[in-house]
């Protein structure tokens, strides 16, 4: 709903009725405003013009040609998020969600296509429940039991669509369902953190799998979330293979197996060290000590980061939506200027990586 949109986009930025009808120039009141977000007025193609270009977002996502809508939005750091923090977020993913789906009906691709492994939500009676559950999904999806070089794009494959953006700080990431009209099925969408490392996204990820897995019902929200974070480390350092490569008891680890290993999974050091002490693998004053020793800082201050200071964000991208516009663009069913607009790309750039680099180029290269 137009009403909708509009109050959100403006709760995005913070801003009061007044300070909205300022910003477009003082085109019209504050009260009309407040009339468009009851819905007991429309405003004109001029009025939609000025909402669009003071609040920051397209015509498109202002008009709802998708008529899209997200529900079960689950902030995992909910109660410190704030009603802009979550108005900014929402705006983010309905704005892309439209893009992506404009997309697929181009390319006439079913949206609706989560290849979920589970006929219903697991239902779990303990918490360690979720260590058989990262198991039973990596037989369905015929993982086996080696490292996972990429949850993103493995995520994507199975029918989730992942977004990687910059969230507030307070948030590493949600999941979420979108509402689509005409009794069509709901999408899952699990957002990212951009702002965080990717060993911290990888985690997020699988923990957002998670939610997608287990049943609600079965247990309060704060053993759930414990259920989750045991499922991601699981799904990410299956036993099997972890114990293959450390063995089943250790009195200590020296910092460079540690770091190989963080490297191996993909995850951080910090969690790699649980890890092993949710195995057995190290007892719990070996823990302490390595807390107070070698991984001295490891729970804010990530050891050999698998991303440098100006790559955070870059690895593991979703990268899907980019190869659908592409392949649009390449079969001529979108014009490059379009491509750019749903890419938010510069033409040239999109150009660019239409038709590759030129012979000037390639032999500046040689």
């Amino acid at each position: 709903m137009l009403a909708d949109r509009i109050k959100l986009a403006r709760k995005k930025n913070g801003m009061s009725l007044r300070a909205l009808a300022e910003a477009m120039g003082s085109l019209v009141t504050a009260q009309a405003i407040g009339k468009y977000e009851r819905s007991e007025s429309v405003p004109s193609s001029g009025v939609l013009l000025a909402l669009s270009k003071a609040l920051k977002v397209s015509l498109t996502y202002l008009l709802d040609t998708q008529e899209v809508s997200l529900a079960s939005v689950e902030f995992r750091t909910k109660a410190n998020t704030t009603a802009r923090d979550r108005a900014s977020v929402e705006t983010e993913v309905l704005e892309w969600i439209e893009r992506y789906l404009q997309i697929e009906v181009i390319l006439d691709l079913d949206s609706a296509h989560w290849m979920c492994p589970l006929a219903k939500p697991r239902r779990l009676k303990s918490i360690d429940d979720a260590e058989k559950l990262a198991d039973d999904i990596r037989v369905k999806w015929q993982l086996g039991i080696d490292p996972i070089p990429n949850m993103t794009e493995l995520l994507e494959e199975k029918g989730l669509k992942v977004l990687t953006v910059k969230l507030p700080e307070r948030v590493s990431g949600f999941t979420c369902l979108v509402q689509r009209p005409q009794g069509q099925a709901p999408l899952p969408v699990i957002v990212v953190n951009s702002r965080f490392s990717l060993e911290r996204r990888r985690l997020t990820l699988a923990h957002e799998l998670a939610h997608r897995l287990i049943d609600t019902d079965c247990l309060d929200d704060k053993d759930e979330e414990k259920a989750a974070n045991l499922f991601a480390a699981a799904f990410l350092m299956p036993a099997e293979n972890l114990l293959r490569e450390v063995g089943k008891r250790r009195n200590a680890l020296g910092y460079n197996e540690i770091i190989d290993l963080k490297r191996l999974y993909r995850v951080s050091g910090a969690a790699l060290l649980t890890r092993l002490r949710k195995l057995n693998v190290i007892s719990e004053p070996a823990l302490v000590y390595a807390w107070q020793t070698i991984a001295r800082g490891w729970r804010t201050q990530e050891p050999k980061p698998l991303e440098g200071p100006d790559e955070i964000g870059q690895h593991e991208k979703a990268r899907r939506f980019e190869r659908l516009c592409y392949r649009a663009l390449a079969e001529d069913l979108i014009s490059v200027a379009k491509a750019a607009e749903m890419l938010r790309l510069p033409v040239e750039k999109v150009e660019l990586g239409l038709k590759g680099p030129g012979p000037d180029h390639a032999d500046r290269r040689q």
